[in-house]
């Protein structure tokens, strides 16, 4: 009865958010005294170089009293992020299976070449006065 009764008592209510390659598990779980607290889990998959794959977890332990002050600061920093760079992934471009868009790729060919735009780029030269040779 004991293992059973443990197992109860960790399966009281859960729930998965998918993101891509990492998997978000939210788990409230009981204490041996009946209370409830939150596990967050990050599971990660990573392919090997043969095609096998594995996962890499991390676990957050949340206990009620520390619910109201952690989710305060959650808000708090969410919307800082949103406010300071608004809620545009840009860290796609980051992803080796990544592809740029054509608009993406010409920025991208303007700024490693200012020749392009008939503009000359003098940030790698160095006044040099002929006095100076």
């Amino acid at each position: 009865m004991g293992e059973q009764f443990t197992m109860e008592q960790e399966e009281i209510f859960s729930k998965v958010m998918r993101a891509g390659r990492r998997t978000y598990f939210f788990d409230v779980r009981s204490t041996k005294a009946g209370d409830f607290y939150l596990t967050i889990t990050e599971s990660k998959k990573f392919t090997n170089d043969d095609g096998s794959f594995h996962y890499k977890k991390h676990k957050i332990y949340l206990y009620k009293e520390d619910f109201s002050e952690f989710k305060d600061t959650l808000e708090e920093m969410i919307n800082y992020v949103i406010d300071e760079k608004g809620e545009e992934v840009i860290s796609e471009r980051h992803q080796k299976d990544y592809k740029p868009s054509y608009e993406e790729e010409q920025a991208a060919e303007a700024v490693s070449n200012p020749s392009l735009n008939g503009e000359t780029d003098t940030s790698n030269f160095t006044d040099i006065e002929f006095d100076d040779i």
